[in-house]
């Protein structure tokens, strides 16, 4: 399970497993830690991810090329185990782990220490033999909330998630953005009436400037575009990273 962070504001930093390589995975996330990261979310590849921009789609078909599967990304988590104490989340569309068979990919999430699961297409209606399983085998399934969500869409996701609510900034795909919308203050703190759980905010946060005006009203940020494009340059991804610690601190 994720537990909240009562001592400062969440960084959480998106990986896909196997780009740029399934070694190189294991490598960043293990020093995410010592740069200022405190969840870790891994993508699972998947052919057709809808709510994801051309940055994370280039990362899937890489690394499926690659052969990447859930199996390899279970594997890859367990190796990550091994090297860090961080909160180990998976991020994949419903028909890779439906597939895989549900039962199984949560007791080997289990069997590998990872402590949740994020289901983008994954409507909350339709996700009660999922919520099943994941608080069987100790797993938070984190819903994800759009900012033109209705009141009873909002309260429905206040209840089921799990560990965090996974706030979207904006409409659309991830990708890093110039910019964020006017009315994202106003949506934080809608959903904040609604439920003590910690609000994690991703979608677009590409800049020390935007991380520091959502964590103003949010409990965390969730980082992944702008990861994906310096992944292969270790010092500038080392350097972004911590001036987005930097940011969260200052408040």
């Amino acid at each position: 399970m994720i537990g909240p962070l009562a001592h400062r504001k969440a960084l959480v930093v998106y990986l896909t497993v196997g780009y740029p390589s399934l070694q190189r995975t294991v490598e960043l996330a293990s020093l995410l830690s010592t740069w200022g990261s405190d969840i870790i979310e891994l993508g699972i590849p998947f052919s057709d991810p809808l709510a994801d921009g051309t940055t994370i789609q280039k990362a899937d078909e890489e690394a499926l090329k690659s052969r990447v599967t859930p199996s390899a990304c279970l594997e890859v988590a367990q190796a990550i185990r091994q090297r860090t104490s961080l909160p180990l989340l998976f991020m994949t569309y419903y028909n890779p782990i439906f597939s895989f068979g549900l039962p199984k990919f949560c007791q080997e999430c289990e069997g590998r220490k990872v402590n949740g699961i994020i289901v983008p297409d994954l409507p909350p209606e339709e996700g009660e033999e999922l919520e099943e399983l994941t608080s069987r085998y100790g797993l938070s399934l984190v819903y994800l909330l759009a900012p033109t969500s209705s009141e009873e869409r909002m309260e429905l996701i206040a209840r089921k998630s799990q560990g965090f609510i996974y706030l979207i900034s904006l409409t659309g795909v991830t990708g890093a953005r110039d910019s964020l919308p006017t009315y994202l203050e106003d949506f934080v703190l809608k959903v904040r009436k609604k439920t003590p759980k910690p609000l994690y905010m991703g979608f677009g946060i590409s800049s020390p400037s935007q991380a520091r005006r959502v964590a103003q009203v949010a409990d965390g940020i969730i980082v992944g575009s702008r990861i994906l494009e310096l992944v292969e340059d270790e010092q500038r991804l080392k350097d972004f990273i911590l001036s987005l610690r930097e940011a969260l601190d200052s408040l």
